[in-house]
Formats: structure tokens, C-alpha cells, sequence
């Protein structure tokens, strides 16, 4: 027989019923948590992948803070766990903050969770937590789920050393400068990404990068779960193909000991971007930097684009 299903709508501040959750029809006692603020990772997509120290966590807090109050209830509705939610996210933060502070300040624990995975990880939180902690209260992180780490183990790449981009920029010109920049890291590179963006993405880093070995992990522990991996230049030509429904994250190999120096393409994006906010001299130290380049054909380069831009002599 399945075990009832605490009330989810339990007034806040009481102890109608006793904490717990149930896994397979197993009701789990919960006790209270400690005071402090608990970094909860949460399932990026398969409601399974959620350790059993964060639903104690979960049920034995006076709330849990999250970025959307309907898809964490899925979380807790699974598991039965009756703790209120309260939304916290970019839209609300700066208004919610003072209350989590002021529920801590009284002896209270809240738990932060992100619509799926590691919490601070390219979601609302840090802010938070540095309040928090310059407030004196205690804050504990619940290692689990991450997209991040989740696509680096099965990209197939080398995890040594990788850098972390999050999301790119939207717009073409910025996110090929931003390429640009990334091009010159030594590391591999973990990168978000939409599925309405994916394509010219693809077509942009085979542009730039188009040697390197890739992956592109799409609805990672979901039902249609897919990882494509092969050079950026094959994936950039099999883009039309792809599915892009779905969350993606894209991993790419660091540049190998002997890779060339940046394109003539890539070059001129880079420096264009950095001379659209950055004087002649300030945007070739940088592009002499990234690309590898001599100073002197950047700096030629450099004043070419800047006539093209301002008129006159490019000078400044």
C-alpha cells in the first residue's frame, strides 16, 4: 500500500505532520535541519538522480527557495515533501533576499534550489550567499547533479583542465568576438547553449575552431538523451539535421600544442568588437594577446578597421 502523501499546502510555520519524504512507498522521517542556508543540487532532468541526503535536507527545512515554483513541486510532489516553496530568481531576488536573511537571523534554514542541477551554477544564488555569509549564518553545500560535469565525463575529452563559459552571447558579432577569446584557452571548453541558437553556434565555432574534436550533449539523463561527437567542422555541416528541441551542452577539446593562430576572420571579429569600446592601442594589445599574431600585422589590421568604422585615420 503507498504511503499518503504529506500535504504539500501545509501552512507555513507549522508541524501539522512529520517531516519525512517516501521513495517506493517508503515513508523516511526527516528531521528538522539545522539553522542555515542549504545549496541543494537538484535532478537536470531524471527525478531519480537526487541524493538521499537532499530530500532529508528538502523536508527537514522551513522553506526551499527556488527559481520556479512549479517545476521544483514536481520534485517535491515525487518524493512527498511538504515544505513550502518560495520563488527565488533574477526577477525577484533583490526583493526576496531580505526575507531568507531575516528568516536566518531568526534560527530559520532554507534550502536554494535551481530549476535543475548544481545551484549558482549559471542561475540566480551568489549574491545570496555572499549576504548570507557576511551576515554570519552558516551555509552548506549538497554536492549532486550538474550539466556541466555530467557532459565533460561522457564527452569524451580531455577533463584535466576546463574552463566553463555558460551562455553565450546572443548576438552573432559578440559571440564570435567572445569565440575568439575562448579560442586561445588552454583547456576544454563546457559551454550552454538554446536550441533555437545551437546551429549558428555550430557553424560560428567550426568557423573559428574547426578542427577540434566536440561534443554536443542534448537532454542529458532525459528520455531522448543524445551526444553526438566528432570534429566542429563535421557537426557544423550535419547542424541542419539536428534536433534542437531540448537543453544542449556543448564540450570542445582545448587546442592542440601546434594550433594555428587565429583566422583572418576571426582576427578582424575580435578586433572590430574591442575597438567599438576600446581605443586603437588598447584592442591590438589585446588581439596581439589572443590571436597570437605579431603586433605589427595587428596593429596594420587594426587601423584598417578603425577607418572602416570612425572615418579619418583610425588613429587615437
Amino acid at each position: 500500500m503507498r504511503a499518503k502523501p504529506a500535504p504539500i499546502n501545509t501552512p507555513e510555520g507549522t508541524d501539522a505532520a512529520p517531516r519525512g519524504f517516501s521513495i517506493d512507498a517508503h515513508r523516511v522521517a526527516a528531521p528538522k535541519a539545522a539553522a542555515g542556508l542549504y545549496l541543494v543540487a537538484t535532478p537536470i532532468g531524471n527525478l531519480g538522480d537526487i541524493t538521499l541526503r537532499a530530500l532529508q535536507t528538502l523536508a527537514g527545512v522551513d522553506v526551499i527557495a527556488c527559481e520556479d515554483t512549479r517545476i521544483t513541486r514536481r520534485l517535491t510532489e515525487r518524493y512527498d515533501i511538504s515544505a513550502p516553496l518560495k520563488p527565488y530568481h533574477e526577477h525577484n531576488a533583490e526583493a526576496a533576499r531580505p526575507k531568507i536573511l531575516e528568516r536566518l537571523s531568526q534560527g530559520g534554514s532554507v534550502a536554494l534550489v535551481s530549476d535543475a542541477g548544481t545551484p549558482l551554477i549559471s542561475d540566480p544564488g551568489f549574491k545570496l550567499v555572499r549576504e548570507v555569509c557576511a551576515a554570519g549564518h552558516a551555509v552548506y553545500a549538497l554536492p549532486g547533479p550538474s550539466s556541466v560535469l555530467a557532459a565533460l565525463s561522457v564527452a569524451a575529452l580531455p577533463t584535466d583542465r576546463f574552463f566553463f563559459e555558460g551562455f553565450l552571447p546572443a548576438k552573432s558579432a559578440a559571440r564570435r568576438s567572445r569565440l575568439a577569446e575562448l579560442a586561445r584557452i588552454d583547456a576544454t571548453l563546457v559551454m550552454f547553449e538554446s536550441g533555437n541558437r545551437v546551429q549558428d553556434t555550430l557553424a560560428e565555432l567550426a568557423e573559428i575552431m574547426g578542427t577540434r574534436e566536440a561534443a554536443i550533449c542534448r537532454e542529458l539523463t532525459k528520455l531522448h538523451e543524445e551526444i553526438s561527437r566528432a570534429t566542429l567542422n563535421e557537426l557544423a555541416r550535419e547542424a541542419d539535421a539536428l534536433e534542437t528541441r531540448g537543453e544542449f551542452v556543448l564540450v570542445i577539446a582545448p587546442p592542440a600544442a601546434d594550433a594555428e593562430m587565429l583566422t583572418s576572420d576571426a582576427l578582424d571579429d575580435l578586433l572590430r568588437a574591442q575597438l567599438a569600446t576600446h581605443s586603437v592601442k588598447d584592442a591590438v594589445a589585446h588581439a596581439v594577446e589572443l590571436s597570437g599574431r605579431p603586433r605589427r600585422t595587428v596593429y596594420a589590421r587594426a587601423l584598417e578597421l578603425a577607418r572602416d568604422l570612425r572615418g579619418g585615420d583610425g588613429e587615437d
